[in-house]
């Protein structure tokens, strides 16, 4: 079937701007977040706020949920008031959160139960690139229901991968997340290391660029460390949420990895210092403080932009 109304639950730093690629797309946008002062821009763009979950399943026949916690996925599709009391057979429910592979297939089972379409889509690139619809899409699921989505997906993000069961996207995006966790508190420590050493700190920045050691992580998070800001829209609780769970699949699977458990402690250091809202690349400023020594330099910008032009998603074939 084709949907044309598409409700959207969870309007975050990631969910505004992926509801946003829905909405210039040309669907018909509905929003409905806990948060009542969510959305305004949305809704001044032509969406239109819903008040209750009962109005927006009668509403679409297509839910997306970006929601920051595995508590609150859980609230929203089986909670009172939830997804699972108002879906029917022509419903699908796109899960574009990271969360918990486990609680993923159970809660898909329970909608799949009831007739329900359900894909897992979380995105991954970095918020920059979500603003202009050119993320990139981890999707898992049946492939009526890959096949169904697409069209949406396609005006969300550019290269859209599809992986396979329920269960699979989550992990993948677990582990792409912890990937570049990693590379970014390596980030920090080769950074000081040149910045004691007395190179220049912007030319460093770009040998880094053009040779083996480059990374995505490099590319986009050490200009926010440059620069001081470490506004890349992704705030210390998310990276800890995140972190743990890929240490759960490590535990789940006895793996006596020695870089898990590190990484946990040091977020765990960064999120108590800091606070849960800061931005998650100020991880590296434990380093600069423990160190008397600030990685700023000029040249580089305090947000991201991305400078590619907005274009419709492709399947990636592999």
């Amino acid at each position: 079937m084709k949907d044309t109304k598409i409700g959207f639950i969870g309007l975050g730093n990631v969910g505004s701007k992926l509801a946003n690629s829905i909405l210039i797309s040309g669907y018909n946008l509905y929003i409905y977040d806990l948060d009542k002062n969510k959305g305004n821009l949305l809704i001044k763009k032509g969406a239109k706020k819903l008040n209750s979950i009962k109005q927006l399943c009668k509403e679409c026949s297509t839910i997306i949920t970006c929601l920051p916690s595995v508590s609150s996925i859980q609230k929203i599709i089986e909670g009172k008031n939830g997804i699972y009391q108002y879906f029917t057979k022509n419903h699908l429910w796109i899960e574009m959160s990271t969360t918990n592979e486990s609680q993923m297939k159970r809660l898909a089972k329970k909608i799949e139960s009831i007739g329900s379409d359900v894909l897992e889509s979380p995105v991954t690139g970095g918020a920059h690139r979500c603003e202009k619809g050119n993320i990139a899409v981890i999707a898992a699921g049946k492939k009526k229901a890959f096949d169904r989505s697409f069209p949406i997906l396609s005006k969300i993000g550019y290269e859209i991968i599809h992986v396979g069961k329920i269960g699979n996207a989550s992990t993948l995006k677990v582990v792409t997340n912890y990937l570049a966790s990693i590379n970014l508190v390596s980030l920090g420590e080769a950074l000081m290391v040149c910045k004691k050493y007395g190179l220049d700190l912007k030319t460093s920045f770009h040998a880094i660029k053009i040779s083996s050691g480059n990374s995505f992580v490099h590319e986009t998070e050490s200009q926010l460390i440059l620069n001081g800001s470490y506004n890349i829209d992704f705030t210390m609780d998310l990276a800890v949420k995140d972190i743990g769970l890929f240490n759960n699949l490590m535990n789940k699977y006895k793996i006596p990895g020695d870089l898990s458990p590190l990484l946990v402690k040091i977020f765990d250091k960064g999120i108590k210092k800091y606070g849960r809202r800061s931005w998650s690349t100020k991880i590296v400023k434990l380093l600069e403080d423990k160190c008397k020594t600030s990685l700023r330099t000029r040249g580089f910008p305090s947000k991201l932009v991305d400078k590619e032009n907005r274009k419709d998603g492709i399947k990636i074939k592999y």
